[in-house]
């Protein structure tokens, strides 16, 4: 006969009842019943003993139970399509697909019961806690997740913005986590959200750099800074470096959700292209993810800053580099040269130094002190260098170089001699350039 822990406590006090060695009364205050609740199991206890105090539905079907078939059908459509699912996503798989709208765990016991379903939990290093900020934008953590995404064997990357407060996540497929794409994930989060305080990132060369100032950015007195980060610099967002993957922890357990249900996603609707990868999270997928797993913020105050009038996201992200002006008012860029034409009010002069944006679209747009300038593309036959002059068909004579000095030149001698040499023509009052006769 096997009991429960409350089971066996009563069995113990109403013993002790019996045997006179406490009343009813001190027995309910002991099992913390109320003494009306005490004398139904005293009397249960007089009329079945042990056996009376066991629940009295143990071993009976509930009337509330899926039934045998609605098991079985479950676990036939686990068996065919959901093999590799957890309890959890594959019940509400089942509850979209009409089969059934069994419990996840539930489910779960059901599994394990045909063998189907085992994890062992991994434990990790202890680390210290870090509580969550407290408002909605306060910090983004930004990271991307390499994986094999389409079950091809080749891998693309998963860009993902998981705010620290509410985990809220944002994310889109790229082939790999380049500098444009995340200058292109973090405009997406300021056109849904606004503009975060701060970004948790690794310390990839996308995000960090640890190359030398230049001369120009030591006598400005600048860091130097990677193309993205100096967008955020614009946007006045704050990057902090983590020393190590645990400590942007947020984003690199959303990782696995991602990992877990859009690669099974993507399976179930036969998806393996990048463009129908993000369909899918912009279509709904990631929304979804945001109502079933967001967190309400400790605060209900907006850390977001709204966009400055008069900012364009289109100049903000893209890749700056300065450029000097020539002569003849043409500057290079890449394999091009491109003629200043104006404005006439604000011609940069020669030798000063403009500003080239390429924008994602891959547009050209030149700044000089903040201004644009208009241009135009010259062709690469008008900036040919005109041929040096040995090249030339008629070249010029050189000069004739001077002959070797004679053998016994003074200046071929050491120095002691010629100085001997010099003194003893003083005395004869002779020149010491030739010997005497």
């Amino acid at each position: 006969m096997r009991m429960s822990g409350k089971e066996r406590a009563r069995l113990v006090e109403m013993a002790k009842v019996a045997e006179g060695r406490q009343r009813l009364g001190e027995a309910a205050e002991r099992l913390g019943i109320s003494y009306r609740q005490a004398k139904r199991v005293w009397r249960r206890y007089q009329q079945g003993g042990a056996q009376g105090l066991l629940h009295a539905g143990r071993g009976r079907v509930s009337n509330r139970g899926y039934g045998a078939a609605v098991r079985a059908r479950c676990i036939e459509v686990y068996r065919e399509r959901l093999v590799t699912f957890g309890p959890t996503l594959a019940s509400e798989k089942l509850a979209e697909w009409g089969v059934s709208e069994v419990g996840h765990e539930t489910l779960r016991r059901w599994l394990i019961g045909a063998g189907m379903w085992t994890r062992a939990r991994r434990r990790g290093p202890h680390r210290q806690w870090r509580a969550r900020r407290a408002r909605f934008g306060e910090l983004v953590q930004v990271d991307g997740s390499h994986h094999d995404w389409f079950g091809t064997g080749a891998q693309a990357c998963l860009m993902n913005l998981v705010d620290d407060a509410t985990g809220t996540t944002l994310a889109r497929m790229h082939a790999q986590e380049t500098t444009e794409a995340a200058m292109r994930m973090l405009w997406g989060w300021i056109e849904s959200y606004g503009v975060p305080l701060a970004l948790y990132c690794d310390r990839k060369t996308v995000y960090i750099t640890d190359r030398e100032a230049t001369a120009e950015e030591q006598l400005a007195g600048q860091e130097p800074m990677t193309a993205f980060g100096l967008a955020c610099k614009k946007l006045g967002i704050a990057i902090i470096a983590a020393n190590s993957p645990q400590a942007k922890g947020r984003v690199e357990r959303n990782h696995g959700v991602y990992q877990d249900r859009l690669v099974k996603e993507l399976r179930l609707r036969g998806i393996s292209t990048i463009e129908g990868a993000n369909e899918l999270l912009d279509g709904g997928f990631v929304a979804q993810l945001n109502a079933k797993f967001a967190k309400a913020p400790v605060s209900p105050e907006d850390g977001h800053r709204p966009l400055t009038a008069g900012v364009e996201l289109a100049s903000v992200f893209a890749f700056e580099q300065t450029r000097c002006v020539a002569n003849d008012w043409t500057i290079r860029y890449g394999t091009r040269w491109y003629q200043i034409t104006g404005p006439k009010e604000g011609m940069p002069r020669p030798r000063a130094k403009v500003t080239v944006l390429r924008r994602l679209d891959g547009s050209l747009h030149l700044l000089y002190r903040g201004h644009p300038l208009t241009f135009r593309e010259v062709p690469l036959e008008a900036r040919v260098v005109p041929p040096r002059a040995e090249h030339r068909e008629d070249p010029k004579p050189r000069a004739s170089q001077p002959g070797r000095p004679r053998p016994d030149h003074p200046w071929t001698r050491p120095f002691s001699r010629r100085l001997l040499a010099a003194e003893a023509a003083a005395r004869r009052g002779t020149s010491p350039s030739r010997p005497t006769p």
